[in-house]
């Protein structure tokens, strides 16, 4: 009878230690903090990691800048007010890091609405000492600054003032009233950072918004790029030069149709790489690709593709210190590190863990990155040694609470287009406790983008909340749809021309495959998505009735009018194929408005009322429609967001739990007679 006592008790202690693990809540889910930057000293001694956390109380986001002492593994905070709208600034020495605070910067600025941004608060640029934690504020009077850089040493910094083209008699003339499409200048100035009395000298000014800044000591040039806040004409979408000997003439170094962002310069400094995002333009010649890298040469002009024989989706790159690049490549759902000598030798793929690498940063003697996958929220882990990422220290633990809990798992699947034979991939998570299970309800989750993928990763947040839904019983279905990034350009260029009807294929599909494999309980499907995928939501439930709920949130229905109020009408047009004069019946036949009688859904409605990405009227359309039909329908307006949703925690967290309710209520009634 001892004996089996002792047994007893050995064998219920070990069961309880199996189930020790918590379950993720929505509060859970929520806490979480984001990795939004990291960059590495010259010296590889320190290292800035910027992060982002939900402020409840405040209804608003703290953004926090960290020190890290490698060596020493010590963390310090920097301040707690950081600027997401300007990126922080190593010195050439490696010992100042000069940035933007919250309250000195034109936060959550919105610069297609020029006459809302105040031009009369003072602002300021800090310094702070990582040697002497000592932090300073350096006035630049009422400026509005877009981009900084240091000089070529410690003592002054570059930066861009933003002005309107106005005067103070139109200022009164005008009042408040919005001139939608205002035309911007940008100066560059100079000011020095050890004056009691800083002195700020004019460098240039140009027509146009300036939204990224490098200083080239060797070549002695500032480049800078512009990204206006309307997409509508390729030429504002380019990278300039300007020598410091010449001042009288701007340099147009790039004259294509894509957005270039993530400038920076190769070691040697002769050099600039940049990443393209394409955008084509309005009369269909260029084709959608995925994300590449380029350089440029400051003197010659010429420009030179990296990873040309890479077939996926550049995710982010940083120079190596040996004037080569690492670069983080997307194929499929994972991202890992590649290496590059130079454009002309072949990419170097680094075994990495299985997962996806987010951030890298490197110094002549170290390398830092951000790591995720599904059971793994995103830290911050260092090295010494490229080809020893698997055995990297982690430096961070902001996310470590989901380590000890019971997280969904995931998986690839892939299944076939049945039209023509087209292999298309996506992912699978499972409710915890039920991996691999059959006959299981199915949330099919949309991503965005289109130029995006949905990836082996974790994050918490109203975006990517798979794992949450996992979590709530549903197997989470995420498609990674024609249009997709990490399958090559082909694979991302299928979308023109068809831009809700290929990828409702692709999706209905995996579907269909889901059912046959005995996965899916057909009696029990959802579907949802935001920005893209709520347009894709949108036009799905205008094609079959097979879905019993549908969530969608910041989602076009009528293709004209969201060009026509969009932010980035030169990318719908060319998704399209062109703009709507010239191609009216396609945008009427990719248009969910127009076959909206034959919606049977229940469908929840989210928008953001300042969103200028999707106008929240297509989602009052939406509302309006299903409402005169009868069909079961809840509109939830978010007041003040914009399309990210950057203001307030408490709206995504309210929008998931109200998408969480609405599954509850409408997901597990069958329309299947």
């Amino acid at each position: 009878m001892k004996v089996f006592l002792t047994f007893a008790f050995f064998f219920f202690f070990n069961l309880s230690l199996i189930h020790t693990k918590s379950t993720l809540t929505l509060d859970a889910f929520f806490n979480y903090t984001n990795i939004d930057g990291i960059s590495l000293s010259t010296s590889g001694e320190y290292l800035l990691v910027e992060t982002t956390n939900p402020s409840w109380d405040t209804h608003s986001y703290e953004h926090h800048l960290w020190l890290y002492q490698i060596n020493e593994r010590r963390k310090y905070l920097i301040t707690n007010q950081l600027s997401p709208s300007v990126a922080f600034q190593w010195s050439p020495s490696g010992k100042l890091v000069a940035f933007l605070m919250q309250n000195s910067s034109a936060n959550h600025v919105d610069f297609r609405y020029p006459s809302r941004i105040n031009l009369n608060s003072m602002q300021n640029i800090y310094t702070y000492n990582v040697e002497t934690n000592q932090l300073k504020s350096i006035s630049v009077g009422n400026d509005i600054i877009t981009a900084l850089s240091w000089s070529e040493n410690d003592s002054s910094l570059y930066y861009v003032a933003l002005n309107l083209n106005s005067n103070n008699d139109d200022e009164e003339k005008w009042k408040d009233v919005i001139r939608y499409r205002a035309e911007y200048n940008s100066t560059i100035r100079q000011i020095d950072v050890n004056s009691m009395l800083p002195i700020r000298k004019d460098i240039v000014s140009v027509p146009f918004l300036v939204t990224e800044l490098v200083f080239s000591s060797i070549t002695k040039k500032l480049i800078f790029s512009s990204t206006p806040a309307i997409l509508e004409n390729a030429d504002h979408m380019q990278i300039f030069s300007i020598d410091l000997n010449n001042t009288a003439s701007v340099v147009k170094l790039t004259s294509d149709t894509s957005m270039k962002v993530g400038l920076s310069l190769i070691n040697d400094q002769k050099s600039v790489v940049f990443v393209t995002m394409p955008f084509g333009s309005p009369d269909g010649t260029q084709n959608l690709t995925q994300n590449r890298l380029y350089s440029v040469d400051l003197t010659s002009k010429s420009i030179e593709r990296w990873a040309s024989d890479f077939q996926g989706n550049v995710q982010g790159y940083t120079t190596n210190g040996n004037n080569g690049v690492y670069i983080l490549g997307q194929v499929g759902i994972q991202a890992q590190i590649y290496s590059q000598l130079s454009p002309k030798d072949q990419t170097v793929l680094h075994a990495g863990l299985t997962g996806t690498y987010l951030s890298i940063t490197a110094s002549t003697n170290s390398i830092a990155f951000v790591f995720t996958s599904f059971s793994k929220a995103r830290e911050v882990y260092f090295t010494k040694d490229i080809t020893q990422l698997k055995s990297a220290t982690q430096i961070t633990f902001d996310n470590t609470q989901y380590d000890q809990m019971d997280l969904p798992q995931a998986k690839a699947y892939q299944w076939t287009n049945r039209d023509d034979n087209q292999i298309i991939e996506g992912i699978l998570y499972y409710p915890p406790g039920k991996f691999e299970q059959k006959s299981l309800p199915v949330l099919v989750l949309i991503h965005g983008g289109p130029t995006e993928a949905s990836l082996n990763w974790f994050m918490g947040g109203w975006y990517f909340w798979a794992p949450l839904a996992a979590t709530e019983g549903w197997l989470v279905f995420q498609p990674n749809y024609r249009g997709s990034i990490g399958y090559g350009d082909e694979f991302t260029n299928a979308l023109r021309y068809q831009p809700v009807s290929i990828p409702q294929k692709d999706i209905l599909d995996g579907v269909d495959q889901l059912i046959a494999d005995g996965i899916a309980d057909r009696t029990k499907l959802a579907i949802g998505g935001y920005s893209y995928g709520g347009i894709l939501t949108n036009w799905i439930i205008t094609q079959t009735t097979r879905f019993n709920a549908a969530l969608s949130g910041a989602g076009s229905v009528e293709q004209a009018s969201f060009w026509g109020t969009t932010d980035i009408p030169i990318y719908i047009a060319d998704l399209v194929g062109s703009v709507p004069w010239t191609m009216p019946k396609l945008y009427q036949n990719q248009s969910a408005i127009y076959y909206v009688d034959r919606v049977r859904t229940p469908t929840h409605i989210v928008a953001g009322t300042a969103d200028v990405r999707v106008p929240f009227s297509q989602s009052l359309m939406l509302a309006r429609s299903l409402n005169y039909l009868g069909i079961p329908v809840k509109l939830q307006l978010l007041p003040n967001e914009g399309h990210t949703l950057p203001i307030d925690p408490w709206h995504g967290k309210a929008k998931v739990q109200e998408e969480i309710e609405w599954l509850k209520l409408y997901g597990y009634n069958s329309t299947i007679v």
